[in-house]
């Protein structure tokens, strides 16, 4: 059977018939499916026994999900079947034409299998390897809310593509990053569920801002320090990431047919976005999961029990160069490598070790490389190379001001500032994101620039849809 069979087998989401969707139906759509990824955020698995939650922390912020959920598997499939998707086609492995329409419905067609695979077999590693421990004969009813839970959040992001405003993978991440965000500062319920709110002065709060109210109280210095310290990075690193997200090269075009007419084509410093960040961290996730699921499962072999150390366990033992784990965090091993710790609250503890000064090296490292890959592997499949953006500005009758108007002429303009923007965004993006993370904001860093820039791509496209809507004469230009 041929594949584009398949393809057609798989339900999608109708494509809005009209060009240009209206501001208010775009609106509409959007706050639905923001509301009701928070719904089901709060529909906690049923089957599910008292799990240490704590190891998927750093997964859920970065896929936009909250273990222990319905929708517990976030984005993830999403994030994995474009990850190999890339890597194929960027490789080489993998040749399909995007720039046709035919080979960008195949890409497409391919990518929704791959995403119903990762649903499937992420939802059984989850729960088979005891990631998630389902209570005793629910374990295919814990692994069936989690695959339903994924085919919502596949769909809903389907929708916010079609109907709303921007990438349903980014709404998704802004907004489990900004609730966290919000939680980390102003957390009155602690870890015990007491309401720290009702006993200031005697029961410690979670959210940074109460903290630093209450060491101001208790006359607690370090406790003070750290909350200070955790306050101020985030501020900093808003106001770095804010400057850097402004930085642009703008080319300046002209309409042929209309004389005077000029606008400029701005190509922003961050050309591939944020997407190169939510790929690498999602990697460095996954990984950092699969290594404490399969340290998990080996257990009878690192214990020495060689009866049970046959089958399951010792497949997953062959997996023990990821690492150790503690409390879901890696202190061994690749994966200790790859994560990285809080440097500035070791400094003010006194804990700092050389060692963890080692490991934010290779952390940025190998975020500053998987970055630059995963940025320039993103440009050239999702048509923002100098071949199809040429493409789009010459099929929209404006040529580059002093040059005349020849597709070529604009595609050989634009590769002088689209590939270099590409490779030192990507470089500048991954230091960023792997600099902050080692700062111990309100949450990982990479989570802060992931909230800057998808709310600021918003911001971009919501005004942008709303100047249009405005000005009759803009919408007819933009073909409304």
């Amino acid at each position: 059977m041929d594949m584009r069979n398949i393809f057609s087998y798989i339900p999608e989401v109708k494509k809005p018939e009209e060009k240009k969707v209206d501001f208010k139906i775009k609106l509409r759509w959007t706050l639905t499916i923001l509301v009701s990824f928070f719904v089901l955020a709060n529909i906690s698995l049923f089957g599910l026994t008292n799990n240490a939650l704590e190891r998927f922390e750093y997964l859920a912020i970065v896929l936009g999900t909250d273990f222990g959920s319905i929708i517990s598997l976030g984005v993830g499939p999403i994030v994995m079947a474009s990850i190999i998707l890339q890597l194929l086609s960027g490789s080489g492995i993998l040749s399909i034409d995007v720039t046709t329409v035919e080979g960008k419905k195949f890409f497409q067609g391919l990518q929704k299998l791959m995403v119903l695979f990762f649903i499937v077999f992420t939802s059984l590693v989850y729960v088979l390897m005891q990631g998630l421990q389902a209570e005793v004969g629910l374990a295919w009813l814990v692994i069936l809310q989690l695959i339903l839970g994924g085919l919502a959040i596949f769909y809903m992001a389907e929708v916010t593509d079609k109907w709303g405003f921007g990438s349903g993978v980014s709404l998704f991440i802004g907004a489990g990053v900004s609730w966290r965000l919000i939680t980390s500062a102003f957390q009155f319920v602690n870890q015990q569920g007491r309401n720290c709110l009702l006993e200031f002065s005697t029961v410690p709060c979670s959210g940074k801002v109460l903290v630093l109210i209450q060491s101001i109280i208790n006359r607690y210095p370090i406790e003070f320090v750290s909350a200070f310290a955790a306050i101020v990075s985030t501020i900093l690193v808003f106001l770095l990431v804010v400057w850097a997200q402004s930085l642009k090269v703008e080319i300046p075009l002209s309409f042929g047919r209309i004389r005077g007419y000029a606008i400029k084509w701005p190509l922003s410093f961050f050309y591939a976005s944020v997407i190169p960040v939510i790929l690498t961290a999602a990697l460095i996730a996954n990984l950092q999961l699969f290594g404490g699921i399969m340290e998990n499962a080996a257990s009878p072999c690192y214990t020495g029990n060689i009866e049970q150390c046959t089958g399951s366990a010792k497949f997953a033992s062959y997996f023990g160069f990821l690492g150790k784990f503690v409390q879901g965090q890696p202190v061994s091993g690749f994966a200790f490598w790859l994560g990285s710790t809080n440097l500035l609250e070791l400094i003010i503890r006194g804990g700092f070790r050389y060692l963890y000064l080692i490991q934010g090296f290779t952390h940025t490292l190998f975020f500053m490389l998987f970055s630059t890959v995963f940025a320039v592997f993103w440009v050239k499949t999702s048509g923002m190379d100098a071949k199809n953006q040429a493409h789009k500005i010459a099929a929209s009758g404006l040529q580059v001001a002093g040059f005349r108007q020849d597709e070529r002429v604009l595609e050989s303009i634009l590769d002088r500032y689209i590939m270099p923007l590409t490779v030192m965004g990507g470089l500048a993006i991954g230091l960023l994101a792997s600099i902050t993370d080692l700062l111990g904001a309100l949450v990982s860093g990479t989570a802060i620039l992931l909230v800057i820039m998808i709310m600021f791509q918003f911001y971009q496209n919501i005004a942008s849809q709303h100047q249009t809507d405005m000005n009759p004469m803009m919408k007819k230009f933009m073909g409304g």
